[in-house]
Parts: C-alpha cells; sequence; structure tokens
C-alpha cells in the first residue's frame, strides 16, 4: 500500500489522504484547506488528485476541513461512492450547500468591486448544484458495518467521539498475500463530552494513522467549563444583560444548548429566553435530533431523569428568518444569544455584537479558539476599540473566555490512543496537526513505546 498526504500534513486544515492498494485508489477525506483567504483559494482550486482515478472515498466526519472540496471531485468526473455514517452524511449535505452559498455570496461582492476597477470578473470555487451534486455520491455506513470500498480492503466506522456520527476509519487490507490493519483516527473527542459518546480506542492496529492538533496541551476538564459556563450566565442574569456567544454551528451550539437545559432543568438558572440564531445551526440540531441513539449513557440518564430532550426546552426559541433574527434585538434582556459564526467574521452574530456590545451589563462568550485577525481574536485579546461592517465601537460589554469546551482530544488522551494498540503496532504516522503540536508529542511518546513515529509532510508518500 502507498499513501500520498494530500492535505492535513504538518497543518490542521484541508484534509486527504490518498492510498493505491491492489491497483485501486481509496480516498480518505476531501476537506478544504483554510487559510488566509487567496493562498486558501489557490490551494482549493486543485485537488492535486484526477478525479477519475479515484475508485472510493470514506469520509470520517461533516466538518469543512475534511469534507469541504467533495463538490470539487465530483465536479472533476468522480464517479464512486462516498462512504460516511448516517449522521455524517446528512450533515456532509446540509454543510456544503451552506459552504457553496457563501462562496457565491462572497464571489458576487467581490466581482462588483472587480467590476469597478475595470477586472475580469473571478468564480466560485463551486456552487450550490455542484455541492447538491455530491449528495448522489453519499452512501450512509452504520457504525461497525463491514463494506468493501475497493478490491481486497475491508472497511468499517467507528465511534471517534468528536461531532455527532465522527468516526474514526478501520481497514483491514489483504494486498499481495498480506494482511494489515491501517486505523484511521479522524478527529478524536475527549471523555466527558456533552451529548457525545467516548471515542473507541484502537484494537490490533498495524498502522495509525493519528491526528495530533493538540499534541502540546493538557484541556481543563469539561466539567470545569461546565461550571465556568453557569458562572458566567447566573452574573450576566443578574446585573439583567445578555450573554452573547459566537459559536459555530456544528457541534458546540448543540452542546451549548444541552448544557443550558441541563441547568435551567437543576434550576442552577432561571428559565430566561435563549435564541439560536444560525439557518445553519437550527438545520443541524434537527439531524441531532434524528439521531438520539448516538447520544451517550449521561444524556440518556438526563432524559430519564427530567423528561425531557436534550435539545429543546420551554424558553429556548431557534430562529430561521431575517425578521425573527432583526426582532431578537429589540427584546430587553436578560436572555442569552447563540449565532454563528464562531470567531465572529461573518454571519448574524455581527448584528447582535454590534447592539450589544457597548453595553455593560453584557458579555460576550468565547467559548472557541480564535484565529489571528479575526473579530473573535480582538474580542478574546479584551480590544476596546472595536469595528463591525467598517463601524468603530466602544466595548464595555464585559468579555469571558472558557477554554475547557475542545472537541479534540489533547495530549493526555492522544498518548492513550497511540499506546491504546501498541503491542501490535509497526508504524505511527502524525497528522492534522502544526508542528508545535507533533514534535512534543512524538517526544512524549517515545518515552513509554518503541513503535517509529511519523510526520509526514506534505504531498509525501509512504510505502507500508
Amino acid at each position: 500500500m502507498r499513501i500520498t498526504f494530500n492535505g492535513a500534513a504538518q497543518t490542521v486544515t484541508g484534509s486527504q489522504y490518498v492510498l493505491e492498494v491492489n491497483g485501486q485508489r481509496l480516498m480518505l477525506e476531501c476537506g478544504m484547506f483554510q487559510g488566509k483567504r487567496e493562498a486558501a483559494f489557490q490551494r482549493n482550486r486543485s485537488i492535486r488528485v484526477d478525479a477519475e482515478s479515484i475508485d472510493a472515498v470514506i469520509l470520517s466526519h461533516a466538518h469543512i476541513d475534511h469534507s469541504g472540496n467533495l463538490p470539487l471531485l465530483v465536479k472533476g468526473g468522480y464517479r464512486g461512492k462516498i462512504y460516511a455514517t448516517p449522521a455524517t452524511d446528512r450533515m456532509a449535505d446540509l454543510m456544503l450547500r451552506d459552504a457553496a452559498h457563501i462562496q457565491e455570496s462572497d464571489t458576487e461582492y467581490v466581482n462588483r468591486k472587480r467590476e469597478r476597477k475595470g477586472l475580469p470578473p473571478v468564480e466560485p470555487l463551486y456552487t450550490v448544484s455542484d455541492a447538491a451534486a455530491v449528495g448522489d455520491h453519499l452512501l450512509p455506513m452504520k457504525y461497525d458495518q463491514e463494506f468493501e470500498p475497493v478490491k481486497g480492503v475491508t472497511a468499517r466506522l467507528v465511534e471517534a467521539g468528536h461531532i455527532l456520527g465522527s468516526a474514526s476509519i478501520v481497514l483491514d487490507v489483504h494486498e499481495d498475500g498480506r494482511k494489515f490493519r491501517l486505523w484511521f483516527s479522524g478527529d478524536i473527542g475527549r471523555y466527558k463530552l456533552p451529548l457525545i459518546k467516548d471515542p473507541t480506542l484502537p484494537e490490533n492496529a498495524d498502522y495509525l494513522m493519528m491526528e495530533c492538533t493538540y499534541g502540546d496541551k493538557l484541556h481543563p476538564d469539561p466539567d470545569e467549563a461546565y461550571r465556568e459556563f453557569r458562572q458566567t450566565v447566573q452574573a450576566t442574569i443578574k446585573r439583567g444583560g445578555k450573554v452573547i456567544i459566537p459559536a459555530f454551528a456544528v457541534g458546540r451550539t448543540q452542546e451549548l444548548v444541552y448544557d443550558l437545559n441541563r441547568m435551567m432543568s437543576a434550576r442552577e438558572i432561571p428559565a430566561v429566553p435563549v435564541y439560536v440564531d444560525s439557518p445553519l445551526a437550527v438545520n443541524i440540531t434537527n439531524v441531532f435530533k434524528q439521531f438520539p441513539h448516538y447520544f451517550d449513557e449521561e444524556t440518556d440518564s438526563f432524559v430519564k431523569c427530567f423528561k425531557t430532550v436534550p435539545l429543546e426546552f420551554k424558553s429556548l426559541h431557534y430562529t430561521q428568518s431575517v425578521d425573527e433574527s432583526k426582532a431578537i434585538n429589540n427584546k430587553p434582556g436578560p436572555m442569552i444569544i447563540i449565532s454563528a459564526s464562531g470567531m465572529a467574521e461573518t454571519g448574524r452574530i455581527l448584528h447582535h455584537l454590534r447592539n450589544n456590545i457597548e453595553d455593560p451589563k453584557n458579555t460576550i462568550l468565547i467559548v472557541s479558539w480564535q484565529a489571528p485577525y479575526t473579530l473573535g481574536r480582538q474580542l478574546a485579546e479584551r480590544a476596546t476599540k472595536i469595528k463591525i461592517f467598517g463601524e468603530p465601537f466602544e466595548r464595555r460589554a464585559e468579555v469571558v473566555t472558557i477554554g475547557g469546551l475542545s472537541a479534540h482530544a489533547d495530549q493526555a488522551m492522544l498518548i492513550k490512543y497511540a499506546r491504546a494498540s501498541q503491542a501490535s503496532l509497526k508504524q505511527i504516522f502524525l497528522v492534522h496537526g502544526e508542528p508545535k503540536g507533533a514534535f512534543p508529542l512524538i517526544e512524549k511518546i517515545r518515552e513509554g513505546q518503541s513503535t517509529p513515529v511519523a510526520y509526514p509532510d506534505q504531498y509525501e508518500s509512504v510505502e507500508i
């Protein structure tokens, strides 16, 4: 088998790996590279592989950095199946259409500026119709259901514990008289995350491709993050303010809603209005509701104890239309508003920030990592002079950051994952991580086991 690391190699984005086995090509992931706009656009224009030469694709989960270039693959002539769990199947369709809509809107805006300068128009990477075409290739596979994506490879999807429907990919390979197991982690989750089941650890793996995003860090316990969240909400409600939360539509929004349900059901906070103001988040939440059997035992116990459903409660409102969104800003506090985007760069969250950032009664709650140069990063760093839609604002609202809500495994969990199958392991390949995360993790792994650890470069190929 030959593995080519086309994406998320020595970086955390654009996940894509091509496996050549028994004369066929199997692609794991087809993610979009995310970075500075022009560089990302140029990188994503080419998926560095002949789409018609790919025989099958397996997708670990629906996040755009893992699925976002599937429309280009299909547009380029791919005719095979895209295997994923049923929840990933449905969420990927929603997210790809949303990504395409954003690209079309951004391109329309850019072309208006280019026209004024006498420049030719540019095209989006793909359109909504291109994204919709991916659905014809998606084939849902239940957890632990065996299938044969290419000749001589038996595959299974097992729980990765990262977001709803996320999977690690287990490949049992028969090639040239050899039998071996390649285990691809996908994005590894954490123990005790809200809603989601814990990750399945590798078993009898000969080769392990493992993410290393936070290979240099230890996360706070999720229980501590819950307490910090509760204290922030209690304090803001007490002063009659609004809690404004920029949150990613997939995973983070649903976790926050569930935690608020827990707080209100246990009467830890009053039943103030909660608004989820993001059409994509509303659609993704509906997918969550379709898969209650994916929830963990703690969620099941909560449902039985309080006779409720995890993502519904009396004071919760899901908004879809623009008019509904605008109406929120005419309502007095206290209240809680959860809106996209997670880094406060686009979307409805900008309107909520603009309307509430200068009121000291309010709190802006940052619950995710914020990329440099984003509005979210400025807020996380407590900037007092803020521009929103080009207008200057004086930030008087309190800013609170909570760091324990990451859905990625930390260093301790990654070490546990790497050692789970050490008796059979011949090689570990670290992917989906920058050097600052990978190198400390390599040293930690080497302290406890003798398995060789590689950190492949972008576009590098290896034989196993």
